[in-house]
């Protein structure tokens, strides 16, 4: 008995001094808030995407088949909310990491007031999104600033979230400005880890700056871009702070839908509208979407490598 007392209490020190049991600990709690918080609620509105669910009267559901999703992919609403979402990761994604690898470049240099600038960069992140959005929507009215300031470009001197052209390319404008800064935080730290024998090598064998970036820089910074555009087009499709804001708190996608996304048509439909079972199926389709793009890209960067 003593024999096996000693046993069981060795096999429980080594277990609690091994590194996959502390791991483990560490990782216990993140784990059961993602269950609850995520994969629970993927599961249920996955049950009510079947459903003829209303809000009000959720006891009441009754199971009508693929009755939802039929009635998604007869909405013209929900084609224009996909066309709006697939624009705005096409457009903003490619800019927000190609501006923010540049700043990281700038900014990785012996400046003056490098962390000043640093943190000027990094302080629309942080910002509230609604705050921003308000701010850019005066500075975007015909005869402000920016409206001003674009005219000189070749757009029109008009008030852009009124306009059905170009209220679309005002929230990704607006996106674009309040997400480089933690992108470019991102690739700093990148950066940062590229040994410098790397371009002195280079240096020796005559290559230019240009030939510096792409031979050494890009293709160190391979993960880092990897995962940049993969959180970038997760963040791009879960726009819609800035959409509600231009809103003003009436139909969200205003104007006549040219700024609605997925998620704002999930609210409209799925909560103020309290159809949950036809919202619960766009969120169903939603979360395939992102799937179905993010292996894409990632598949596409393997090949890259390979």
């Amino acid at each position: 008995m003593k024999n096996a007392a000693n046993r069981q209490e060795g096999i429980l020190k080594r277990i609690s001094d091994s590194d996959a049991f502390i791991g483990l600990l560490f990782v216990t709690p993140f784990v059961a808030l993602w269950i609850v918080w995520f994969f629970i609620p993927l599961i249920e509105s996955f049950l009510r995407s079947f459903q003829d669910a209303n809000f009000i009267t959720l006891e009441t559901a009754s199971f009508i088949g693929l009755d939802n999703y039929f009635t998604l992919f007869e909405d013209r609403d929900f084609f224009r909310a996909i066309t709006n979402s697939l624009l705005l990761v096409a457009v903003a994604v490619p800019v927000q990491t190609l501006m923010a690898l540049l700043f990281a470049m700038a900014l990785n240099r012996e400046i003056p007031g490098k962390g000043f600038f640093r943190t000027l960069y990094f302080l629309p992140y942080v910002t509230s999104p609604i705050a921003v959005a308000t701010v850019f929507m005066i500075l975007f009215t015909q005869g402000n600033f920016f409206s001003v300031l674009m005219s000189y470009l070749g757009f029109p001197d008009t008030t852009w979230t009124a306009n059905l052209t170009l209220a679309l390319p005002f929230v990704m404008i607006l996106y674009v400005w309040q997400q480089v800064g933690f992108f470019m935080v991102i690739y700093l730290a990148g950066l940062q880890g590229i040994p410098r024998e790397l371009y002195e090598a280079c240096q020796v064998d005559g290559a230019n700056a240009l030939q510096k970036f792409l031979n050494v820089t890009v293709p160190v910074l391979r993960p880092v871009t990897s995962f940049v555009v993969t959180v970038g087009i997760i963040y791009a499709f879960q726009i819609f702070d800035q959409v509600a804001a231009i809103s003003r708190y009436g139909q969200l996608g205003s104007p006549a839908g040219r700024t609605s996304t997925l998620i704002s048509y999930f609210i409209q439909v799925g909560i103020r509208e309290m159809e949950i079972g036809l919202g619960s199926a766009s969120i169903v389709v939603f979360f395939l979407l992102i799937l179905g793009v993010t292996m894409i890209q990632r598949r596409l960067l393997k090949e890259r490598d390979a």
